[in-house]
């Protein structure tokens, strides 16, 4: 267990963020031909390959986390993706489930599959390098959703993830996605997402999980995308960091995603969660609000590789920037924030 406690401490590294990279193919693929890149296995590992090589990412990145296609692709020099990555100072990370599919008896709503054979999965990952992977629980927000069920299954399921990670000596990102689809206001949102965690934590409890050996990667505690008006940074910094506050201390650290919000706005919230003093770092594990302009720069052209790199890399460093300016340090066991 040593061993995950140690890599979970080097995700939440001050001043470092995840990198999520990990669409499923049909994702990936689907956001190819809106860029007017044709959908191929070759592109896909093109544009992986650009994002894991951009100059300084290990400045501000600890991890990045690859599909299964990816991490069994080579860089162009035939370089292993997992060995690639890792020399170039980032840990490789997996994404594990096989998606969201509809809950039998709870109609609209989703669990997360992918737990058959996920034991003997993770032993190969392990082989092929992967330090860390993912598993994505997602819950849609209604007024009479999710349900109890819905919060129950899904955080089984991440638990049993997490569970069987921790045995196979790869850390697990636990997340538990409460989306931003519809109009209702921060309130509900945090509500909801106090549900969620809790629910989570007590599962990962049951199972004996290491909570210093895990990373949490959750929603921030937003309004929907069709509420009325847009919340602070600073209310979505207070109402986020009072749900967290239940987990306790030994927690290794909080990635948040940045769940389709536009990459300044994700960038202003992260930067308003650092002045909270919290036991834990709160950083960022951000796919869209990330690779998204790295995407449209480069639209797969040869000759614009540098610009998407470039691209990634400001969006990248801007949120690096916005941890970096205060951390949790731990002085005789007792944690004290830096900078706020």
């Amino acid at each position: 267990m040593g061993s995950c406690r140690q890599i979970a401490q080097q995700l939440v590294a001050p001043g470092k963020g995840v990198l999520a990279a990990d669409e499923s193919i049909a994702t990936m693929s689907s956001r190819l031909e809106k860029a007017g890149v044709e959908a191929t296995p070759e592109n896909r590992r093109r544009y992986r390959e650009l994002l894991a090589t951009t100059p300084g990412l290990a400045d501000s990145a600890s991890g990045i986390i690859f599909a299964d296609e990816t991490l069994r692709q080579t860089f162009a020099d035939g370089s292993p993706f997992a060995r690639a990555v890792h020399s170039l100072g980032v840990l490789p990370g997996i994404k594990v489930d096989t998606g969201a599919k509809p809950c039998p008896g709870l109609p609209g709503e989703t669990v997360t599959e992918g737990l058959d054979g996920l034991s003997a999965r993770l032993a190969e990952y392990a082989e092929i390098g992967a330090a860390f992977a993912k598993w994505r629980a997602v819950h849609v927000i209604t007024d009479a959703l999710p349900s109890a069920g819905a919060l129950r299954s899904n955080a089984n399921a991440l638990a049993r993830y997490a569970a069987a990670c921790q045995e196979a000596g790869i850390v697990p990102i636990v997340e538990p996605e409460v989306l931003m689809d519809g109009a209702h206001p921060i309130d509900r949102c945090a509500e909801v997402t106090a549900a969620a965690h809790a629910a989570v934590r007590e599962e990962l409890a049951l199972l004996g999980v290491d909570l210093a050996g895990i990373v949490l990667k959750p929603n921030m505690v937003i309004e929907g995308r069709d509420h009325a008006g847009t919340t602070s940074p600073e209310r979505v910094a207070e109402a986020t960091v009072e749900v967290l506050r239940a987990w306790p201390d030994e927690l290794a650290g909080v990635a948040f995603l940045s769940g389709g919000q536009p990459p300044e706005r994700a960038t202003a919230n992260l930067e308003a969660m650092q002045h909270h003093r919290t036991p834990w770092p709160l950083t960022f594990s951000f796919g869209r609000a990330l690779v998204d302009p790295a995407l449209a720069a480069w639209h797969g052209d040869p000759a614009l590789v540098g610009a998407g790199q470039a691209a990634l890399a400001e969006r990248v460093a801007a949120n690096a920037a916005a941890v970096r300016r205060s951390h949790t340090e731990f002085v005789a066991g007792t944690p004290t924030a830096v900078g706020v």
